[in-house]
């Protein structure tokens, strides 16, 4: 309930977690052996490995800083009732106790909540910004109004910890928030250190490893196996020095850029995609499927250089897949291939645009796909 030892323990002995709690009871009422034990478990044994592998953040059924936080306050209820009853021989010495054990649970409270349930369940971080200013104005309120209820009658070591109470409180209100400053600092200063090492590495390669591919590309021949196993280790080598810099959410020219280098790996090709502009359309757009057919068969039956050039604008997207094969026209294509028929121009028919296949600049086929948002659906 507390730090999941019990639990632990009866899983790892193959105990009920009743009879394992009853045991460390047990245990306690002989010298504290119990209690140092579990405090010992707590402390230096390792959290279980979640299902990444990686530590799980343990989610405990009761709120420890709340509990913390309740003691603080009846302590800070004693020391301002206590203020009106009368003196007695051992009241003093009780007003610094309580204050001591006050201002522990109070600053222990919100630092269990920062420090070890920094990730706590949803149904126990409502409540604890809450928590936090009531901790500190506890704090600061016995602070400034126990001085004058005790008056004279509080020892010095009293007055020493009311000066405590005043900085607690105040460190109490404040530290949450420095701490976050503290953590977004050195968050944003090892980004940068990581940037920076990247770029140097990314410079280096650039100098040395990417060049030699890129040689390696123009000397060996666009449809060549050397040329094209070069062109997708140059390209998984950029990816990973510049992992990050996409986003997660694909975009048309980046779902095209990958399709293109699936396609080089099987065919002999060497595809270019060329972006001009923006375009709002994603990965998953019936002109994207329509684009990557037209990419498959240039790869399929023409081979060699094929250039994809995209032009977006906010309210239409065109998109033209040039290959230098030898050309065809559609009217020669038999009627029960449905290729192109279908899939590129009944597709981007359906879905509101148009299509249109013919011969290229000199040579080869020039597919041109052309879609408004206006007109039909966008992805």
């Amino acid at each position: 309930m507390l730090g999941g030892v019990c639990t632990a323990v009866a899983r790892h002995l193959g105990w009920s977690v009743g009879t394992t709690r009853w045991v460390a009871v047990a245990l306690t009422c002989c010298g504290g052996a119990g209690g140092l034990l579990y405090l010992w478990l707590w402390a230096l044994t390792p959290l279980e490995p979640g299902a990444d592998g990686a530590p799980d953040r343990m989610h405990r059924r009761v709120a420890v800083p709340w509990v913390l936080f309740a003691v603080a306050a009846a302590c800070a209820v004693a020391v301002l009732g206590g203020g009106w009853l009368p003196v007695t021989g051992g009241s003093a010495g009780t007003l610094s106790m309580l204050i001591l054990v006050m201002v522990v649970c109070a600053v222990g409270a919100v630092g269990w909540d920062q420090l070890i349930d920094a990730a706590p369940a949803p149904r126990l971080d409502r409540g604890a910004a809450v928590m936090r200013v009531l901790a500190g104005g506890v704090l600061v309120a016995v602070s400034v109004l126990a001085p004058t209820i005790w008056g004279a009658r509080a020892t010095g070591f009293a007055w020493a910890l009311f000066g405590v109470t005043l900085l607690a409180g105040v460190a109490v209100l404040a530290g949450p928030w420095a701490l976050r400053l503290w953590k977004e600092l050195i968050a944003e200063r090892t980004a940068r250190v990581r940037e920076e090492q990247r770029a140097e590495i990314a410079a280096h390669l650039h100098d040395s490893v990417l060049q030699t591919l890129a040689l390696i590309q123009t000397r060996a021949g666009a449809s060549s196996e050397v040329a094209r196993i070069a062109r997708a280790q140059e390209r998984e080598l950029r990816e990973w020095l510049y992992a990050g810099s996409g986003t997660a959410d694909s975009d048309l020219a980046t779902e095209l850029r990958d399709f293109a280098a699936a396609l080089e790996l099987d065919f002999a090709v060497r595809i270019e995609v060329v972006t001009v502009g923006e375009t709002p359309e994603r990965s998953g757009g019936e002109i994207a499927a329509a684009a990557r057919e037209a990419m498959l068969n240039a790869a399929r039956h023409a081979g060699g250089e094929v250039s994809v050039y995209i032009e977006g604008a906010p309210a239409v997207v065109d998109v033209f897949v040039r290959d230098r094969g030898p050309g065809f026209t559609i009217e020669r294509v038999p009627e029960d291939r449905l290729g192109v028929r279908e899939s590129i121009l009944g597709r981007m028919r359906r879905a509101g645009g148009t299509a249109t296949v013919g011969p290229g600049a000199g040579a080869g086929t020039e597919v041109h796909l052309h879609l408004e948002r206006g007109e039909g659906t966008s992805a």
